[in-house]
């Protein structure tokens, strides 16, 4: 385990590139992080920072970017996102403009901060954006390879981070081309997660396993997903649970639904997310208490895959 958080492993990787490429820009909404400071002490003609103003970031990244520069507009998760839609709408999707949002803060990261912080929206909106992509990162060595996979990307993209470390799953010379990865194979149930989720996956997967079921597991990295990559993934599993940090309604289960959907396959499908069908979540103690709460932890997927079979 690297230690690092996913913010900066990416944002070192930004500096690497930028150190050699003048065109690579940060625009901050007032943000701030280790990585970050070194980026503006020894770039700061590279970097800038418009203050608690997350719609003029995006306003200026989209502006750089049309003179030809790479852009990383940064903030809160939910900021950068929902705070800007009609900008991300307007100024980025609708040009097809090559400007890279980054976010942190992923699911319930800020569990601290209650649901003003809770980034539980970002797959529906932003999924039903034209060109859009979104990385839905899962570890630090991912992370760090999206620095450089952004840097070549030819329409609007949004770096979904986690706030604190995570164990690493990948090594740092994967290929994180194709958009997802099975991490466990199975013909039987498959866990399809994304993000942080995938962790949870693997352990219900060895829970199960220790009760004498096989539990798949496939890491969802990009959204659009992948539909020959999704689809050969799941050859032959009867019985699929799709897991995310994440409002149920249009969400990452929804996404991998309409993959199979549209293939007309045909699978016993239990999808996993957050249920606000009551209202927001106000609780606190923690991420794992709100995954309890959920219904997203690792106990509840071991009952819902023993449930499925």
């Amino acid at each position: 385990m690297t230690n690092k958080t996913q913010r900066d492993a990416f944002w070192d990787g930004i500096y690497e590139l930028a150190l050699d490429d003048k065109d690579i820009y940060v625009v901050s909404a007032d943000m701030g992080a280790p990585a970050l400071d070194k980026f503006r002490k020894d770039l700061t003609n590279q970097y800038i920072d418009v203050g608690i103003a997350e719609q003029q970031a995006v306003g200026v990244a989209v502006g750089m970017a049309l003179e030809g520069k790479k852009v990383y507009a940064y903030a809160i998760a939910p900021f950068i996102t929902l705070r800007c839609y009609e900008h991300i709408r307007v100024s980025m999707a609708s040009m097809n403009v090559p400007v890279t949002l980054v976010g942190v803060g992923a699911g319930f990261s800020y569990d601290d901060s209650g649901p003003t912080h809770h980034m539980v929206e970002d797959f529906n909106t932003l999924r039903a954006l034209p060109h859009m992509t979104v990385h839905s990162v899962t570890d630090a060595p991912m992370a760090s390879a999206l620095a450089s996979i952004t840097r070549h990307m030819t329409g609007p993209d949004y770096v979904r981070l986690d706030r604190k470390p995570l164990p690493d799953i990948y090594k740092p010379d994967d290929d994180f081309t194709a958009g997802l990865k099975v991490l466990v194979p199975s013909e039987t149930i498959a866990i399809v997660a994304t993000g942080n989720m995938v962790h949870t996956a693997l352990e219900a997967s060895d829970v199960l396993r220790n009760k004498g079921i096989q539990a798949g597991v496939i890491d969802v990295y990009r959204l659009p997903i992948e539909p020959a990559g999704l689809l050969e993934a799941l050859s032959g599993v009867a019985c699929v649970i799709t897991l995310e940090e994440h409002a149920l309604p249009g969400g990452f289960g929804s996404a991998v639904c309409e993959v199979l959907a549209d293939a007309g396959r045909q699978a016993r499908i239990k999808r996993m997310g957050c249920d606000f069908s009551e209202g927001y979540c106000y609780a606190y103690g923690g991420r794992a208490h709100l995954q309890k709460l959920m219904g997203i932890d690792t106990e509840a997927v071991v009952a819902a895959a023993q449930g499925l079979l």
